[in-house]
């Protein structure tokens, strides 16, 4: 008859509930165990499950000597296996009998055994031996690492040896520096290396802990654990001990508290006097736990890393071997070696990404071929000569590189960026009238209806029309074979206006169509999609952007942006962009005077505001952001509205806008607005991009410290479009230093690239764009502040790509493998 695990389990995992304690049974769990251990070996028939049995070590178990993290581990292997024998031992005598529970007494008849040596930095003796067979084993193949513990590290991105490889830490505490005794400062961490006088068990107050006397040549300490009396047991007398940690004063002597501890005799220092790893954690993950696994899988597996990179490129580049960073990017020798290893692997990340954009741009402009616009000099300019203005020499600049990427059959793939009020929809619309002009369809898609609606009606404008949804605008008929069709599309149409519009779009009766993603929905099928242009690129998913793509046979592509990327952060995230950039305002722009004021002078600002409505102008006033949720936003928009309506401005007309309303309010809204209608339209971010109000003279900022300097320039580029001197006032509740650091980079500078360079700065290591937002692959050591390394990286990718675009060379072959593993399932980039 088998005998039940279940009593065990019921054992352990009431030890589990009670924080291993070690006090679910009488006498500690040792003395059970190793009972239980001797009636079931006989019992265990199964090969496999008499290895998991072996690898627990019942028998021999010191569980009472573990630390908290060591026990939790070692539990969840026990459950895990003991799932696995349900079944397979049969019974041999009777089973152990629990005992009913109370705190726990040390054994005095039987002596604890010691603690089995264990080289520090080995995982937890594991339930089997490693099973795994490659770097993209299952994490579960590791030793140690049990289904549950699995899971854990899988909500951390950890799902293969590989992933744990590339697990970096957050960052390093430095517990390299030792002091002797008398050396130590209070209040600092620091890190002694000292002898075992004496360690016992106390009291602090009514719960037990442990307390160590330590000694060194300069002098005696005290160290006390708290809620840790186990670890008394763990300190043996003449035993050197390494500690790091805070050193407070208690009574007037110096005393360590829970210092984090090693013994010496145990080989290499894991937790302290060294550079110590912190690595990102999740509910029932503990430090010194992944510390242990880390450091065994490190030992284990960095060696059998290929390097992918080169060996020319790692020369050029002055790069460490790729096992070694690894290594020394999780326990670094010194912060010099910390610093080389993330040097190589931010590289790698780099350059892969290049590699990545390159190879996406060749197979796009190569490998499907596209239809050449012919240049049409006569339509081009009849319509310069009919704007109202003259074209800056950026605008012409730029107009001519669009012009001759149009003409070629190769598809065109240029990233506009320009600065707010530069011109980039004359060139937008330029581009789509000389498609039509060839007999192809055009398609301009923003991110929002709004934006959507006024690109249609500028649209309208410059084409000769009163941009009306629908309307057949007459623009040049000696020109054009017959009068241009402009429409709009917007998810907020009924379906029978949808169905109209797609009906006319797959018939070819509509020559250009502005829209939001509702272009790119089911349904919405073009005859001759010529050319795509998306505005405000980086608000749109990989996927939005290659659907509108994919509507067409290769079709042109123009993407905008209205936010300012240095030159060289661009050419890394738009590798695959050929770059224009509009660098030049109209003349006769006035800059946009800007302060950054305090709440106490609120009554000022709302003076001011009462002064240029008195001259005819009009304000903006932009509610803070609370976090990213579009209701509370409008709720927050809402509030404000009617406080400024009732207390501050009762005898002036405002207006509201944001997110949450009806098209048809949000219209209304904005013609109030323009026609002069609505003295001030309290609003959300969403007049962020797009809103063109020549008029509008003020734009306060409310919370001007929980924004962003890309979102505080786009506020500002709101007003100032006009003939008058205008004013962006930014209003800050308690900013934090880095908030006011913000601002007055803001007040200081007008320059969008410039306030870009600022911004890269300020960020420090992390994204510019959301990588995911652009549909690159994650960068987790990369700091893209990081401008000469960005520089090498980019200028060995295209140096190696121009030698070998397809890596079909021998020694490229581990490079291509590596490039697929990083772009997998990364979908296409445009």
């Amino acid at each position: 008859m088998p005998v039940p695990v279940e009593t065990l389990r019921r054992i352990l995992k009431v030890e589990q509930s009670r924080g291993c304690l070690d006090t679910a049974v009488m006498g500690g769990l040792d003395k059970l165990l190793h009972r239980w251990a001797g009636q079931a070996r006989q019992g265990i028939t199964e090969p496999g499950v008499l290895l998991g049995f072996q690898g627990l070590h019942f028998e021999e178990s010191s569980y009472a000597t573990w630390d908290p993290e060591r026990r939790h581990l070692w539990i969840e292997q026990a459950l895990s296996w003991l799932e696995t024998a349900e079944g397979a031992v049969v019974e041999a005598t009777p089973p152990p009998q629990a005992v009913p529970a109370h705190p726990a007494r040390p054994d005095k008849t039987a002596p604890t055994p010691p603690p089995p040596a264990r080289r520090a930095g080995r995982s937890p003796r594991a339930p089997r031996p490693s099973e795994a067979r490659s770097l993209d084993s299952p994490i579960t193949t590791l030793p140690g690492v049990t289904p549950r513990l699995g899971a854990k590290l899988g909500k951390m991105g950890v799902q293969t040896v590989r992933d744990l490889l590339y697990f970096f830490p957050r960052r390093h505490l430095d517990r390299s520096q030792r002091a002797p005794i008398s050396g130590l400062q209070v209040g600092e961490e620091q890190t002694l290396l000292a002898t075992v006088w004496e360690a016992r068990q106390t009291k602090f107050g009514v719960k037990r802990g442990t307390e160590a006397i330590l000694g060194d040549d300069s002098g005696n300490i005290r160290a006390v654990w708290f809620n840790q009396p186990y670890l008394a047991r763990r300190l043996p007398t003449n035993a050197q001990v390494v500690l790091s940690g805070r050193v407070g004063l208690f009574r007037g002597q110096k005393v360590f508290e829970s210092p984090e501890w090693e013994l010496l005799e145990n080989g290499d220092l894991i937790h302290t006097g060294r550079l110590v790893p912190l690595y990102p954690l999740t509910e029932g993950l503990y430090p010194r736990q992944v510390r242990q696994l880390v450091k065994a899988t490190v030992d284990d597996w960095a060696g059998r890393v290929d390097d992918f990179l080169p060996q020319e490129v790692r020369a050029n580049g002055r790069l460490l071997d790729l096992p070694q960073a690894i290594a020394q990017a999780h326990y670094p020798d010194s912060p010099t070696s910390q610093d080389q290893a993330r040097r190589r692997l931010a590289f790698d990340e780099l350059f892969l990404l290049q590699l990545g954009v390159l190879s996406r741009k060749r197979k796009w402009q190569e490998d499907q071929p596209g239809r050449s616009l012919g240049p049409q000099p006569q339509v081009i300019e009849g319509l310069v000569g009919s704007l109202p203005f003259t074209l800056t020499a950026a605008q012409k600049r730029v107009l001519e590189d669009i012009l001759a990427d149009l003409a070629r059959t190769r598809p065109m793939v240029r990233l506009l960026q320009g600065e707010v009020g530069s011109g980039k929809t004359v060139l937008a619309a330029a581009a789509l009238l000389l498609a039509a002009a060839n007999g192809y369809q055009g398609a301009l898609m923003a991110p929002t209806e709004i934006l959507a609606e006024q690109h249609f009606r500028t649209l309208g404008q410059i084409f000769g029309g009163g941009g009306q949804e629908g309307e057949s605008c007459q623009v040049y008929p000696d020109l054009l074979p017959r009068p241009l069709r402009l429409a709009l599309l917007t998810g907020s149409f009924r379906p029978s206006e949808k169905n109209h519009l797609q009906q006319l779009l797959a018939q070819g009766e509509i020559d250009i169509v502005v829209g939001t993603h509702a272009l790119i929905q089911k349904g919405v099928e073009f005859q001759r999609l010529g050319l795509a242009v998306v505005d405000e690129q980086h608000r749109f998913g990989v996927l939005q952007r290659s659907a509108l793509r994919q509507k067409g046979f290769n079709p042109h592509i123009l993407v905008m942006t209205a936010t300012p990327i240095p030159r060289t952060l661009a050419l890394t995230l738009y590798g695959d962009l050929d770059l224009s950039v509009l660098d030049e305002l109209p003349p006769g722009r006035l800059a946009v005077k800007t302060r950054f004021l305090m709440p106490e002078q609120r009554d000022r600002t709302y003076t001011f505001i009462r002064e240029q409505v008195a001259l005819g102008r009009q304000a903006f006033v932009i509610c803070p952001l609370i976090e990213e949720s579009e209701a509370l936003e409008a709720k927050a928009a809402v509030a404000e509205y009617q406080r400024l309506s009732r207390e501050i401005f009762p005898d002036l007309k405002l207006g509201l806008l944001h997110g949450r309303l009806s098209t048809a309010d949000k219209d209304e809204a904005m013609r109030l607005f323009r026609s002069g209608e609505l003295h001030i339209l309290v609003s959300t971010s969403v007049v962020e991009v797009g809103i063109d109000v020549p008029n509008a003279t003020v734009m306060l900022v409310e919370g001007a410290d929980r924004f962003g300097l890309s979102q505080l320039h786009q506020f500002r580029g709101r007003v100032g479009r006009g003939v008058e001197q205008s004013y962006c006032l930014l209003l800050a509740q308690s900013p934090s230093p880095e908030a006011r650091e913000r601002l007055e980079a803001i007040v200081r500078l007008q320059d969008g690239f410039a306030l870009a360079e600022e911004d890269l700065r300020l960020r420090g290591p992390g994204e510019f764009f959301g990588t995911r937002q652009s549909g690159l692959p994650d960068l987790r050591m990369a700091r893209l502040s990081d401008a000469p390394l960005l520089e090498i990286a980019r200028t060995e990718a295209i140096r190696l790509f121009e030698a070998d675009p397809d890596f079909s060379q021998p020694q490229h072959e581990p490079l291509a493998r590596e490039l697929a593993r990083m772009w997998q399932g990364q979908g296409e980039w445009s």
